[in-house]
């Protein structure tokens, strides 16, 4: 009930007024800068957005979001293979991951297939270490180890139009063929709607070349072939409501995916080609209102999302599988701020969210999950210090059950966070910053209640961070140099009851989920970026990012053999060196974009032996973009090539990435 009036109170308050103090945007032209209302913004994200994040040659947000340092993607190739992300090496089911505020979720396993998610209607992504330090939010952004946010455009008119249309179409390789079309409308002066759908088809098959070099130099083999069963056909349509109001904004989005999609498979055993399939259809509704009334500020999230699932492996000679999987979401969440003075905020939030999990699988216990969270949290300015101190509440009641066994198992945690930034200079061009923060994860569905695999009494898997950076800003005046960022961190992390499959018995398809592991990270990120002007046509905006990381695995200690042990080793597919270059030139009409990727050695085991040694990898991308008119509209052009130097390389063992590749982009605008 109280819920209810709070929407009723703000959505009556959109006739009162026209202005919008929320956390939005402000859009000059290509450049759109996001801040926070109240100014209390204490650790910097790294972002990408208007013409930088267009310029990335990236088929979905999985690829724009490799160029963020510490991130480490999962990536089984092909336009439409599994790609999930991992931030400073405590594992995928650590990051949360929000659309338009929300966050998105998956109870069956715990990870976003980012994939799935477009770049065609994405305005920026946004990536923080620990959580974002705006204190009017929701418990669940409170919740993970590191957040990515993931923000759609929003409509904007033009001084005499009431509507915007962008037609779009992209070809290229792997068979690829990608339109989209945007349809922006303005229905009131306080109200605006917007509609995006796209399709994609491809065949998936691109050639590549198969070569293993054995530590001791010889070749164990040396191949070429098309890599198959990548097909993969989706369609994406998503609908939205915005609205104005005094002191205030709401929206309101419905989302709806569904593909049809091969999974090429690992090449293991000589066996160059697999039958997998994949079905999904993913729909979530959700809704945002936000509201100020002098000193306090209340917030309303509300989703509901159902994802199908159906997964198909017709090979009789390994394991039949043909399974179906339902899951459903019910989300709530009301958070509240309040500034007692000008420098003192506090706020207090609530969320609770409901998960069910259905599967034809056999002897099946139809999980439920209830998960109540509540957070306090405060931030305090004195001279140049800000101080940002909160602890969470996480309550989470499952239940299972079947024809033969119920089970039920309620847990409750408690976890702080403190995030301290201070500014040395009073030009306050440099900031020193430091968190510590404490937080887990809980079981996912599988982990616990998958047939013959899950284990009900698994505990939770816990992550701390200490971190501690520095960050330099300054804008010039000069002719030359305009604008130079800065940012350095030095973190320790470590995972604790960490989650991991065992054999069980004998037999190769047999597993037990464990908690066995214990993973201890030290990391060093290093991120510059510059803006230069050397005329008035000209413009040269670069970034370069670095990541150090040194993730030893400590989950067994009577395994420390000198040679083979996993004791105190890097766990596998984390590098020790990684980094990113991206570069935009631009004059006049003319767009030249530049990226490239370097992932260093690592190892796919823990045992890092020279059988279990990767080598490392890095890539190329360029495009070069045109824009001109068509009469009164404008309209674009670009020519993507990726991979320019034809790299043959792995990010996951035996799962081969595209090579040499190319694609063309046309934008019409009305």
């Amino acid at each position: 009930m109280f819920v209810a009036l709070c929407l009723l109170t703000l959505m009556r308050g959109a006739a009162q007024g026209s202005v919008e103090a929320d956390s939005s945007a402000v859009s000059l032209n290509d450049v759109v800068v996001w801040g926070s209302s109240n100014g209390k913004e204490i650790v910097p994200s790294q972002r990408l957005s208007g013409k930088r994040l267009e310029g990335l040659s990236s088929f979905s947000v999985a690829d724009a979001i490799r160029y963020f340092s510490g991130i480490q993607l999962k990536d089984y190739g092909g336009v439409g293979g599994l790609k999930t992300v991992d931030v400073r090496s405590m594992g995928t089911n650590h990051m949360g991951v929000f659309y338009d505020g929300i966050q998105l979720g998956n109870a069956q396993n715990g990870q976003v297939d980012l994939s799935k998610f477009s770049l065609d209607n994405v305005e920026s992504i946004s990536l923080y270490n620990g959580q974002k330090s705006d204190i009017c939010q929701s418990a669940k952004d409170y919740g993970a180890s590191g957040v990515i946010y993931i923000r759609t455009k929003r409509p904007r008119f033009e001084y005499g139009k009431n509507y915007n249309l962008r037609l779009s179409m992209k070809a290229g390789s792997f068979g690829v063929v990608d339109p989209s079309v945007l349809w922006e409308q303005k229905l009131s002066d306080h109200v605006s709607s917007s509609i995006s759908a796209e399709y994609l088809h491809a065949t998936g098959k691109y050639k590549f070349r198969y070569r293993r070099v054995l530590h001791d130099g010889t070749t164990a083999w040396d191949t070429t072939a098309t890599r198959q069963n990548g097909d993969i056909e989706s369609f994406r349509v998503e609908g939205g409501l915005f609205g104005r109001m005094t002191e205030g904004v709401w929206n309101a989005k419905l989302y709806y995916y569904t593909s049809n999609k091969g999974i090429p498979g690992a090449i293991v055993n000589n066996v160059w080609k697999t039958s997998q399939r994949q079905w999904d259809r993913n729909f979530f509704a959700q809704g945002n209102v936000k509201k100020t009334w002098g000193k306090y500020e209340l917030m309303v999230n509300a989703k509901f999302a159902r994802d199908y699932l159906h997964y198909l492996d017709p090979d009789t000679t390994s394991l039949y599988i043909n399974n179906e999987f339902t899951q459903c979401e019910t989300y709530l969440s009301v958070a509240n701020h309040y500034s007692l003075t000008g420098s003192w905020d506090v706020a207090l939030s609530a969320d609770y969210q409901y998960n069910t999990l259905d599967a034809d699988l056999a002897n099946f216990v139809h999980p439920k999950r209830h998960t109540m969270m509540w957070v306090a949290a405060t931030t305090y300015e004195w001279w140049r210090l800000r101080v940002m101190a909160s602890l969470l509440g996480t309550h989470v009641f499952d239940r299972s059950r079947n024809e033969k066994v119920s089970h039920e198992s309620c847990t409750g945690k408690l976890t702080p966070a403190v995030f301290l930034s201070l500014h040395p200079l009073k030009s306050k061009e440099l900031s020193v910053r430091a968190f510590y923060k404490k937080s887990f994860r809980m079981p996912t569905f599988n982990d616990l209640y998958y047939t013959d695999i899950g284990n009900i009494a698994l505990k939770p898997e816990y992550a701390t961070q200490y971190n501690v950076g520095l960050h330099y800003e300054r804008s010039f005046t000069r002719p030359w140099l305009k604008h130079i960022e800065a940012k350095a961190d030095a973190y320790y992390n470590q995972v604790d009851n960490k989650i991991v499959a065992i054999p069980k018995g004998s037999g190769q398809y047999r597993w037990m989920m464990m908690n066995i592991g214990k993973v201890k990270i030290h990391g060093l990120d290093l991120s510059a970026q510059t803006l230069w002007q050397p005329h008035r046509y000209w413009t040269l905006n670069l970034t370069l990012n670095y990541t150090y990381q040194r993730a030893q695995d400590y989950s067994d200690p009577t395994d420390n053999d000198p040679v083979a042990g996993t004791w105190g080793r890097q766990i596998a597919y984390i590098p020790w060196h990684s980094g990113s270059v991206i570069g935009n030139l631009t004059y006049r009409s003319w767009g030249l974009n530049y990226s490239f990727i370097y992932v260093g050695e690592r190892y796919h085991n823990s045992s890092n032996i020279p059988a279990n040694h990767e080598e490392p990898w890095y890539t190329h991308d360029v495009s070069l973009t045109k824009d001109f008119r068509l009469g009164r509209q404008l309209a674009s052009v670009a020519l993507e090539c990726n991979n320019v130097l034809n790299q043959q390389y792995d990010v996951i063992l035996n799962y081969p990435m595209p090579g040499r590749n190319w694609k063309c982009v046309l934008k019409w605008n009305f």
